[in-house]
């Protein structure tokens, strides 16, 4: 790389430098995600030239000038916001990208989880896939009849009680696994706790955190694919590559559990693309209509309304299980309640 080009942070919280990000990846078709950390760029004396980004883990919003393209500019952001991933300890990296930029990620230490003719996801650890396939439990016996749901529990409400209740009804084993990602109202570790609490009665259903493997809508990449619509088919067709080729596959899943969704029309779309897609890997797609109560859906969306207009009232008993409603009611929900109200 030339002398005079120099590598320095952009600050996001600084408007004029995140203005000079957003317009540089304008010319390059792309958005800045809004959940960006981090950013660097390079610069020739005050003008941009290339740059990228990471959010937790994931790094992404690479670009980088035709006239850097070969002097390996590239490689000094990229090596740049690895060590800075290093210095947080994050050591387990992904990206999101191009078909036609996997031999420079390859290059410099990525290998492929899996790919389409849209876009390819990557780790810097060689055998994570491998790693967490292996850390799921996999005591399946002689039972051939295996099902699975994919749930955030946000929180975890009697119409998620009633989807397990008759998924794990209609199959000898179900696995749940619960969205990892960390962007809900209720942390994690809470719904993680909710649902482990609210599955006790079922002897036949085992949880698992979704680790970096299922796709959530929060950390596939909006940057480069600005029609929803199209992100969400692309990030459909990707994450369930993954689920039947590697987790389904390595469980012997063959059924996979969903609720009915009449409201949000992403979601829905989600629902048709499973049911077209996952049939092809010998997964049977099973829809079940949503709990209701008083004419209105039982979901997680119903909670958080019921609680930010009535706070934690008797009637929520009617919305979600014991115990849900008694962590509602401790202390350690003041803050989630607040969070809700506010």
């Amino acid at each position: 790389m030339d002398n005079n080009l120099v590598l320095k942070e952009i600050f996001l919280d600084y408007e004029p430098q995140k203005l000079v990000l957003v317009n540089f990846l304008k010319n390059f078709d792309l958005d800045l995600d809004e959940d960006v950390e981090y950013a660097v760029g390079i610069f020739d004396e005050d003008e941009i030239a290339g740059c990228g980004a990471y959010s937790k883990n994931i790094l992404k919003c690479f670009a980088v000038k035709e006239e850097l393209r070969g002097k390996n500019a590239l490689n000094i952001i990229a090596s740049h916001l690895i060590n800075k991933e290093f210095e947080r300890k994050i050591f387990h990296l992904f990206v999101y990208t191009k078909p036609h930029n996997i031999k420079f990620f390859q290059s410099i230490g990525f290998n492929i989880v899996e790919s389409n003719e849209n876009v390819a996801l990557l780790e810097n650890v060689k055998n994570g896939i491998e790693e967490y396939l292996s850390s799921l439990s996999n005591d399946t016996g002689i039972q051939k009849n295996i099902g699975s749901i994919v749930m955030n529990c946000n929180p975890f409400t009697l119409g998620h009680e009633y989807i397990i209740e008759y998924a794990a009804n209609n199959c000898d084993l179900l696995h749940i696994f619960l969205v990892e990602e960390d962007k809900s109202i209720f942390p994690f570790e809470i719904r993680y706790e909710l649902v482990k609490k609210g599955i006790s009665k079922f002897n036949n259903v085992k949880l698992h955190k979704s680790g970096d493997y299922i796709i959530s809508s929060t950390t596939f990449p909006a940057y480069f694919i600005k029609d929803k619509y199209k992100r969400t088919e692309i990030l459909a067709e990707l994450d369930l590559s993954i689920f039947a080729k590697l987790i389904a596959r390595s469980l012997n899943i063959s059924k996979r559990f969903v609720g009915v969704e009449p409201y949000c029309q992403i979601t829905n779309q989600y629902n048709n693309l499973m049911k077209n897609i996952l049939p092809s890997y010998g997964i049977e797609v099973i829809e079940i209509e949503r709990k209701h109560i008083n004419g209105k859906i039982i979901s997680a969306s119903t909670v958080r309304e019921h609680i930010k207009l009535f706070g934690v009232s008797e009637q929520l008993k009617e919305l979600v299980p014991l115990s849900t409603y008694d962590f509602l009611k401790s202390e350690r929900a003041n803050n989630i309640i607040q969070k809700i109200q506010s």
